[in-house]
């Protein structure tokens, strides 16, 4: 698919997926005209990769995760230098304290809410987020 029908369907603009290519969390193959096409399986990746920025990863780390799996990832984990085994560290623990910060403020607004005369509304929440108390 052309980078268009990608945008369109992660709703990710064409010159952010140029920016994931540029920085390697994202491959195209170059049709005879220049133009990039890219593979079905680039609509998870370039989802996976979103939501990594999301959560705070730097760039440099995601593409280090995103070859943690498969062979590469076997590769990388016997060949890990101290300096990238400390830099995840850092950022498992960056991400430890925002999941726990996210935690309670989910149970803060929950219990909340379960204190209204309006409690009704956390089945509603629940059944549109998939979330179970």
């Amino acid at each position: 698919m052309r980078i268009g029908e990608l945008s369109q369907r992660t709703h990710v603009p064409t010159r952010m997926l140029r920016y994931y290519e540029e920085q390697d969390l994202l491959r195209s193959d170059r049709e005879a005209n220049g133009y990039r096409d890219y593979p079905e399986s680039a609509v998870a990746q370039v989802e996976l990769v979103r939501g990594l920025i999301s959560s705070g990863l730097p760039t440099r780390l995601i593409k280090t995760m995103l070859h943690m799996e498969g062979v590469q990832g076997e590769e990388l984990a016997r060949t890990c230098t101290r300096n990238l085994a400390e830099d995840l560290a850092r950022e498992l623990e960056t991400l430890e304290s925002k999941i726990a910060c996210l935690t309670r403020s989910r149970d803060t607004v929950r219990s909340f809410l379960a204190r209204t005369r309006h409690a009704e509304v956390l089945g509603d929440a629940r059944a549109v987020l998939g979330t179970v108390a």
